[in-house]
């Protein structure tokens, strides 16, 4: 039968604290318990696997046991001794083992510190959750609220504010109608001023239009009007065209047409109920706005113009009429024309637009009766030596629309060298 080994009493007092330390412990550290549907960390294999190291710790320096006697003794004296003798070895070895279990001791001691405020939190989660339904219903009900105070502002300040937006407007529109009234007046009464005192400087010495000062331009031998039909276009497409003067003579009371040809400008008045009358060169197409029940008289219009008396017109207009006339005698016809006019009465003359190169190379010289083109510059200044102002130049009858090909030129190029066929010049008597 073999010797049972010898018990130790220090590592028998050693086992008996490492218990009384696992159960307290356990006691501390519960398996697998929860508080509040939160499931806390395990801590049990962390408090086996430390227990394991403390009582391998625990041996260091202990003897196997063995039964008392001689030989017992001797070899225990010499286990001691050599454990002695090799302390300075395994002191590092021994100071490292009870660091790892200081530092177990205190992570399970933070592990523990953990779960107690886990398990607090999840205490708390009632009533967290119970106040949190509280606060919700409370902000829905203030957000309802504040929704409903807003739309009812809000429909308030628009409600207001239309109304402020309608006042405001019809103030403003009527405030700027006067100020644009006393604009136009002021211009007006300034221009006037400039363009007496220049047409008295630079009229002084002029001479005056007198019938006798030049023969007025004949007509050649040929179908004027078919010639009129085939390059200028049917009375229909002229009188189109013409509707852009209306709002030029709206209101007028006394208009006349100089060259007033086959009579489309004369229906137009008609049709806009603005009394007008014409004169013709051509007793053919004067007879023909006769035919049409237009007002209109065969005459040359340099000696028929001055008969008229000073300011008895409101209106007088010229279309493709300038361009046939003796370039000395047009400042003179102008003069005359404006002399005619009551003040603010408008002078409207349209003519082939000589900055367009598609005029000059074709369209001008269609008509054999064209005498020279009058660049807008020129006819304007005309304008304003026989005291007409408010100039304005329109140019119309875009190149571009009898030449599809003009397209394809840059933007700026064709309106500066293909813009215009035509362009028409307004000025009003100051």
């Amino acid at each position: 039968m073999p010797e049972e080994p010898e018990k130790d009493p220090s590592a028998e007092e050693l086992a008996a604290i490492i218990g009384e330390i696992r159960e307290r412990v356990r006691a501390n550290h519960p398996e697998g318990s929860a508080a509040g549907g939160v499931t806390l960390p395990d801590l049990v294999p962390l408090l086996h696997a430390r227990d394991a190291a403390e009582a391998k710790v625990g041996a260091i320096g202990s003897v196997n046991p063995r039964r008392p006697g001689l030989l017992n003794g001797a070899i225990q004296s010499v286990k001691r001794a050599i454990a002695r003798l090799l302390g300075w070895y395994v002191r590092d070895q021994v100071d490292f083992n009870r660091a790892s279990l200081a530092a177990i001791e205190a992570a399970l001691e933070a592990l523990n510190e953990n779960n107690r405020a886990l398990a607090h939190l999840a205490d708390m989660r009632g009533p967290w959750a119970e106040w949190r339904n509280r606060w919700e219903q409370r902000l829905a009900s203030t957000e309802n609220q504040l929704l409903r105070t807003m739309a009812e502002v809000k429909t308030a300040f628009d409600l207001r504010i239309g109304q402020t937006s309608e006042e405001i407007q019809r103030r403003m529109w009527g405030d700027l109608a006067i100020l644009r009234a006393d604009f136009e007046r002021a211009r007006t009464d300034y221009e006037r001023l400039i363009h007496s005192e220049l047409r008295l400087i630079r009229q002084r010495e002029a001479l005056p239009v007198t019938a006798s000062a030049a023969p007025a331009t004949a007509l050649p031998l040929l179908d004027y009007a078919r010639l009129a039909e085939r390059f200028r276009g049917s009375q229909e497409y002229v009188r189109e065209k013409q509707r852009f003067y209306l709002p030029f003579f709206a209101g007028r009371r006394a208009v006349l047409d100089l060259g007033c040809g086959r009579g489309e400008f004369l229906e137009l008045m008609r049709e806009a109920g603005v009394p007008a009358r014409g004169i013709e060169l051509s007793p053919e197409l004067a007879a023909a706005c006769r035919s049409k029940g237009l007002e209109a008289e065969c005459g040359d219009l340099l000696e028929r113009l001055p008969q008229l008396a000073d300011e008895s017109l409101d209106g007088v207009f010229s279309a493709h009429v300038v361009e046939h006339l003796p370039p000395e005698r047009l400042p003179g016809l102008i003069r005359t024309a404006a002399a005619k006019l009551r003040r603010d009465g408008v002078l409207v003359i349209e003519t082939p637009n000589p900055e367009c190169l598609a005029t000059l190379a074709t369209h001008f010289y269609l008509d054999p009766t064209h005498i020279r083109p009058l660049p807008p510059g020129l006819l304007s200044f005309y304008l304003e030596e026989s005291g007409l102002g408010r100039i304005e130049i329109h140019r119309l009858s875009p190149a571009a629309e009898n030449a599809p090909s003009l397209a394809s030129l840059p933007e700026d190029f064709r309106e500066a060298f293909f813009g215009g066929l035509d362009y028409a010049i307004v000025g009003w008597k100051l």
